[in-house]
């Protein structure tokens, strides 16, 4: 499939079945992932994939916890695939997804969160060209502020002075594929 026939056909999924992904399918989103462009080539983000269902069920929780409807703009992002925005409840941030891959950035360097979402992109069109679902989730600079989300940052040896700044959540869809939305008009203009 041609690059642009993948960019295409990538879906945010939001159902996912219980099948976990392989320790090698986890290893090529995250390689796609540190291929990404970043600020001054710095490669700066960390990237952590996890594939034990019960800490990504945690993760999803903490990533919930700090979550206000009242700052919402939208207010409807799917049918086929709702979203926290759409089905008040949902609790859980990463949909039931068996796999995610947190990406962390300097606190204070001013592009790690343009790095950390063009790793994150690299992520799910790498993880689409395989036939895994997946989803950004970028509710993510609080879920690690408790004591417990702190304790796994030391564990997972994250530097003191990063945060997370994205979630790619990953696993395989449960039920059909959703509908594309249709292309807005009017938003790009070719100047010659």
């Amino acid at each position: 499939m041609d690059i642009l026939e993948l960019m295409k056909n990538r879906r945010s999924i939001r159902k996912y079945t219980a099948v976990q992904l392989t320790h090698e399918e986890m290893e090529k989103i995250i390689t796609a992932g540190l291929y990404a462009p970043s600020a001054g080539g710095g490669q700066r983000s960390m990237l952590v994939g996890i594939r034990r269902e019960h800490l990504t069920r945690k993760i999803g929780r903490l990533n919930f916890l700090p979550f206000d409807r009242s700052k919402l703009l939208g207010g409807h992002v799917s049918e086929e695939q709702p979203s926290v925005i759409d089905d008040p409840t949902i609790r859980d941030g990463f949909y039931g997804a068996p796999a995610a891959v947190a990406v962390f950035g300097p606190r204070d360097f001013p592009f790690s969160i343009a790095d950390a979402f063009c790793a994150a992109e690299n992520m799910v069109l790498m993880a689409t060209e395989m036939g895994i679902a997946s989803c950004i989730i970028s509710r993510a600079e609080e879920t690690f502020a408790t004591e417990e989300g702190e304790t796994l940052l030391r564990e997972w040896k994250v530097p003191g002075n990063y945060i997370c700044r994205v979630f790619v959540i990953l696993g395989h869809i449960d039920g059909a594929c959703p509908h594309a939305k249709p292309r807005k008009t009017g938003r790009c203009l070719i100047i010659d």
